[in-house]
């Protein structure tokens, strides 16, 4: 499978952006997709998950979106209330099994990043 992520930009605090993530390659609506993202220095941390319902970490939980189009094979991360924390490289990724899992290991499979900067 592929992921193609993109949607990423500089954007100020308190604004708004939607990541998409396309995929190609499987069968997409049962596939669990996640978001993660990864700023300066720190691991790559969880943000959202969905499949058949959605799971969020709790520091972008009210403000963060996850939504999917299995037509389009498409995800959507829509961020609203962005903060200067928020700023990172956010990936997409896709796991076969069920589960909304927490944990990059869990993936096998990545888009390659897109890096969201919010100024404060």
């Amino acid at each position: 499978v592929q992921l193609q992520a993109s949607g990423g930009g500089l954007m100020q605090a308190g604004g708004s952006l939607r990541l998409s993530c396309a995929a190609s390659g499987r069968t997409f609506s049962s596939t669990v997709m996640g978001w993660f993202r990864q700023a300066p220095g720190k691991e790559r941390e969880f943000v959202a998950a969905s499949g058949g319902s959605t799971r969020y970490a709790d520091s972008v939980k009210g403000r963060f979106t996850t939504s999917r189009d299995n037509a389009r094979k498409t995800v959507y991360l829509q961020m609203s209330s962005l903060k200067p924390e928020d700023t990172a490289v956010y990936y997409c990724a896709a796991r076969d099994l069920p589960g909304l899992q927490v944990t990059t290991g869990k993936y096998p499979y990545w888009g390659q990043g897109t890096l969201v900067t919010i100024s404060s």
